[in-house]
């Protein structure tokens, strides 16, 4: 079978890149070795957006005094929330099935292996290979839990983040090894339902690629939660020889062994590029990436690799962006590159956090002169309406020419809010008029106009 394009993985760079090449009138295949949606659709973005808001519904419940209702003793049911979120995934998977025949693109079921002179070959669930051709072949096989030498996961008492939302029971205890997104989010959700949580972070602060202040905030945050955080802290060893696990710790203060049920690593992601073909075709990778050119060609013509195995944030929206730009490209529709420097990122803990562009310390590091606003929702109408007062929005300009360097959110719906700024940047618009821009009220999302006006010392509310 011929085709004009074959793409290897259907997360959300691989399927999105398939239904923009349908569009544009290429003759399309995708091969997925599980479910359609990958990682993101089936164990990652939207499963635990299910457990996250189950875990926002219980807390609502705990605390409906505050809202003047009276509510009866309430409990979370662990196996319904998980069967929950399970039942979500697979719907939404159903969905990408359903665009794959309206698009009228061949799923191709089995592992694919990309082949010299434009061939793959896939082996299915029986072990039988066939070999496909196409002009152009998209590399999308997506990444993994990352495993670290002293932190091996037996899926069972050291786990990654797949068995984290699909646990046969929920664990009295758990120590979460690393703060960034997906460690941060699972500390909030098994907190919230009852979980003792140790989240253990070897840099200074949680969240450590957002601002510093949103990472104080934050740590502030969980503390008066229960949870037990650790920064500057490494875990040495996992002893899991008895009924639990002991966890020794290093830290400022010395050696610390930490008991519990579950040790979920959450170190980050490795990728996925052994054993699909990249030596026998020759297409180079550096540091565990496939080395692309900004259209992701790699040094091999007809071959060309996006999402988490090429350089960049390993995030669903990234993926899905270059998945479009490349497909654009092979069409002839000379597509701009995409801007690495105007990607937002999103944690869907409560608060939520939300950023986009430089940190107050990059935009220094710079040599920028900048103009830095904050707002707290504590003054925000509608945070004390909806009983949702932490958090803040920080803004970041630079002095000489109002260019708007970065936004810093930490509160309720946020994730909503910092598409205002991405769009914003993207236009060049200046803080001016953000300021002059009319915004609704009451909403949180005047506290972006609000924040900008106290950069330029103009704020109405504080």
């Amino acid at each position: 079978m011929n085709f004009d394009l074959i793409v290897i993985g259907s997360g959300p760079g691989g399927y999105v890149a398939t239904i923009r090449a349908s569009q544009l009138g290429l003759k399309t295949a995708i091969i997925e070795k599980e479910n359609l949606g990958g990682i993101c659709l089936n164990w990652g973005c939207i499963p635990t957006k299910a457990l996250l808001k189950s875990a926002q519904v219980f807390e609502y419940i705990q605390h409906a005094s505050d809202y003047g209702i009276t509510v009866g003793n309430s409990n979370a049911d662990f196996n319904s929330i998980i069967k929950r979120s399970r039942d979500v995934a697979t719907g939404m998977s159903k969905g990408v099935q359903f665009l794959m025949k309206k698009n009228k693109i061949e799923v191709i079921n089995g592992t694919g292996k990309a082949m010299p002179g434009n061939k793959v070959e896939v082996t299915d669930s029986t072990g039988k290979k066939t070999e496909y051709t196409a002009k152009n072949i998209i590399i999308a096989t997506g990444g993994r839990s990352k495993e670290l030498p002293n932190l091996k996961q037996d899926g069972k008492k050291i786990i990654g983040y797949r068995e984290a939302m699909n646990l046969p029971s929920q664990p009295k205890s758990m120590v979460v090894v690393g703060a960034g997104a997906i460690g941060i989010e699972f500390a909030y959700f098994y907190n919230s339902i009852g979980t003792k949580v140790t989240v253990v972070e070897f840099l200074p602060n949680i969240v450590p690629i957002e601002d510093e202040d949103i990472s104080k905030e934050l740590e502030k945050i969980y503390k008066k939660k229960g949870i037990n955080i650790m920064t500057n802290a490494s875990v040495e060893k996992v002893d899991t020889t008895g009924t639990g696990c002991k966890v020794t710790i290093k830290s400022a203060k010395g050696i610390e062994v930490v008991e519990c049920d579950i040790v979920l690593s959450a170190v980050g992601i490795s990728t996925n590029i052994e054993s699909i073909g990249l030596e026998a075709c020759g297409i180079k990778t550096e540091k565990g990436k496939v080395v692309v050119d900004d259209f992701y060609q790699t040094n091999m013509k007809g071959y060309y690799a996006i999402g988490d195995i090429v350089k960049g944030p390993s995030l669903a929206h990234v993926a899905s962006a270059e998945g479009i730009i490349c497909v654009e490209n092979i069409a002839g529709k000379k597509p701009h590159a995409l801007d690495y420097n105007n990607i937002p990122g999103c944690t869907y803990c409560q608060p939520e956090i939300a950023s986009v562009g430089l940190t107050e310390k990059a935009a220094k590091d710079a040599g920028y002169q900048i103009k830095v606003g904050k707002f707290p929702f504590s003054a925000s109408g509608k945070a004390s309406a909806a009983g949702t007062k932490e958090g803040f929005i920080k803004v970041i300009f630079d002095a000489k020419y109002g260019e708007w360097l970065g936004a810093h959110m930490i509160g309720a719906n946020v994730t909503e809010m910092i598409a205002e700024v991405v769009v914003a940047r993207k236009l060049e618009t200046t803080g001016h008029e953000i300021i002059k821009s009319v915004h609704p009220h009451p909403t949180m999302s005047e506290a972006i106009m609000e924040a900008t006006a106290a950069a330029y010392g103009e704020v109405i509310h504080l």
